[in-house]
């Protein structure tokens, strides 16, 4: 994703009042100014970058539905249609057999060792931003038993 894309999509959803989708890619815009601020690539964002803001705000924006009270359904909707377009940026990540295929594939002899804490650290320096590190987590977990 780049951030190019997201400022022409949040000019659309301005365009077409849609104040709901607006905000939700204007905060993403925002996150990956910041990031970039951070990061010293201000004036050339890479879309790793933005892949990696995206993911993280999909992730607060899971956890604002998940602590949402119950009884609060005006609150629970509008954090459920955030969460929805913040998903239509992120990137498609590994499924839990494609994690497995990929560190049998790759990381064999780092398994046979059994050091859980070895094998994580050579594969998330790979799959970071790829694929879920709960799913990569568990998946080392049980290939290292």
């Amino acid at each position: 994703m780049e951030l190019e894309q997201l400022r022409s999509d949040m000019v659309a959803a301005m365009k077409a009042r849609d104040k709901e989708r607006k905000d939700a890619i204007s905060s993403l815009v925002s996150a990956v100014k910041k990031a970039a601020i951070d990061q010293g690539c201000r004036e050339d964002v890479p879309g790793e970058l933005v892949d990696r803001v995206i993911v993280k705000e999909l992730k607060t924006a899971r956890e604002q539905l998940d602590t949402c009270p119950a009884d609060r359904t005006d609150l629970k909707e509008e954090y459920r249609k955030r969460h929805d377009i913040i998903a239509e940026y992120a990137p498609k990540m590994m499924s839990a057999e494609e994690v497995r295929a990929y560190i049998e594939s790759n990381f064999a002899e780092l398994l046979e060792t059994k050091n859980k804490g070895q094998v994580m650290k050579a594969v998330m320096g790979v799959l970071k931003g790829k694929a879920d590190g709960k799913v990569i987590n568990e998946t080392v977990a049980q290939l290292c038993k």
